[in-house]
């Protein structure tokens, strides 16, 4: 992509109704628009590292046995009035509207009702199960006040996974092959070495849930860390009996705040005993499903990043999700010999199906720079009068900016590493 033609721009300063720094970056950044509050639109760049993280997480999700479904934003009154999750005295945050034709419909603000609604006719015998079945939708909560810019809006994109189980013992397997690939992803995102998994309250379900947290000055949660058995426990639970459950002191952990980018809930047969979803046993009796839920945030997740890989240049995308692999600079004062040269690197680069940001703009190259600092495009090349003279280009990174000259006949080598 030419620079010149991007639906986007960069701005030197944020909205002033703008407090979080995520938000102010992204704007700032181009990569989303503000709505309202607690509602944002992708903007080009954007959409690519929203595409570029749900992914990593679709990878993760299938190597595990997920297979991928999109379920309907509207919701049925009736299903999730058996649940007993309609009413705004139980669940406050729905967003509900009335149908012309009569009755009333919600958002989506989760899928455990209507899913398995639908396995009722996927499952009978005990031979259908296992099931992991995952979505990535956006969902719809009506907090009461939308903060901290896109790690807790109103709209927001999540992937949940859920799965169905014949026992007790197939669904602690599968939660834990799960919370494996939770951590897989996390590193893969650049955030492996600051995410813990974190005990939390499991509610009615479970005596514990996990979250993940990562850790982060501005988080909302505070957590306590234990570095030598690399956990942590939510300050709600922080209690004489968790501890001893998991064999630690309470003065050996360190506290922290931290950001959650993932939960996982062992559901047992609250959903399916209220909707009727039952199996066979191998002897034939009838018994409900085991159910799992799994939640991560993917506009949640590029708020985070923003927010931790950041410095006070821009943002700093991790490789695996940058919206361009890599940034190219021309240099050219008006030289047509750079021009022609950045030009014939633009199409070299894009032969070799490496991804390029070409920033061709007529524009001082002070201003150049302070605009690639903002994108965070991981890998920055330079082509000036400098480099043509040395027969290469400079290529940088934008993580230490530590740049070398690299040799025309090594330059694909290099990019590809």
């Amino acid at each position: 992509m030419r620079q010149s033609q991007l639906f986007t721009k960069t701005r030197k300063t944020a909205p002033k109704d703008e407090v979080a720094k995520n938000a102010q970056l992204l704007i700032r950044g181009g990569f989303i628009h503000k709505e309202m509050a607690g509602v944002y639109s992708l903007l080009p760049l954007g959409l690519r590292v929203l595409e570029r993280i749900n992914t990593v997480i679709r990878e993760e999700m299938n190597a595990i046995g997920g297979q991928e479904m999109l379920m309907t934003s509207l919701q049925n009154k009736e299903l999730w009035e058996q649940t007993d999750r309609w009413d705004d005295a139980k669940v406050n945050n729905w967003f509900k509207t009335t149908l012309k034709g009569g009755g009333e419909a919600g958002l989506g603000f989760t899928h455990e009702e209507p899913l398995t609604n639908i396995m009722r006719s996927h499952i009978s015998s005990y031979t259908d199960l296992p099931k992991l079945a995952y979505q990535i939708q956006w969902k719809f909560r009506n907090e009461e006040r939308a903060k901290s810019g896109i790690l807790r809006g109103r709209e927001f994109l999540m992937k949940d996974l859920y799965t169905f189980a014949r026992s007790e013992e197939e669904h602690t397997e599968l939660y834990e092959k799960t919370a494996a690939a939770y951590m897989r992803i996390f590193e893969r995102l650049g955030i492996g070495d600051r995410t813990y998994r974190t005990f939390a309250s499991g509610g009615v379900f479970s005596k514990y849930s996990h979250e993940f947290q990562c850790l982060s000055d501005v988080g909302e949660d505070t957590i306590y860390v234990s570095a030598e058995k690399n956990i942590a426990v939510n300050k709600e639970v922080l209690q004489p009996d968790v501890l001893a459950d998991l064999g630690l002191n309470e003065s050996d952990l360190e506290e922290k705040k931290a950001i959650e980018v993932g939960n996982i809930f062992s559901l047992g047969t609250r959903f399916s005993e209220a909707l009727g979803l039952k199996f066979k046993d191998a002897d034939g009796k009838d018994a409900p499903v085991v159910m799992g839920s799994y939640g991560i945030g993917s506009t949640r997740m590029m708020g985070v990043l923003a927010e931790v890989l950041s410095d006070d240049k821009g943002l700093v995308w991790p490789k695996e999700v940058a919206p361009f692999a890599a940034q190219l600079i021309s240099i050219s004062g008006g030289n047509a010999d750079v021009i022609a040269e950045a030009d014939r690197m633009y199409d070299l680069l894009r032969e070799h199906s490496i991804e390029v940001l070409y920033d061709d703009r007529d524009a001082r190259a002070g201003e150049k720079f302070a605009d690639a600092d903002l994108i965070g495009i991981p890998t920055r090349i330079i082509i000036s009068e400098k480099t043509v003279a040395e027969g290469g280009v400079e290529i940088s990174a934008r993580s230490n900016g530590k740049a070398d000259i690299v040799p025309e006949s090594q330059i694909i080598e290099t990019l590809s590493k």
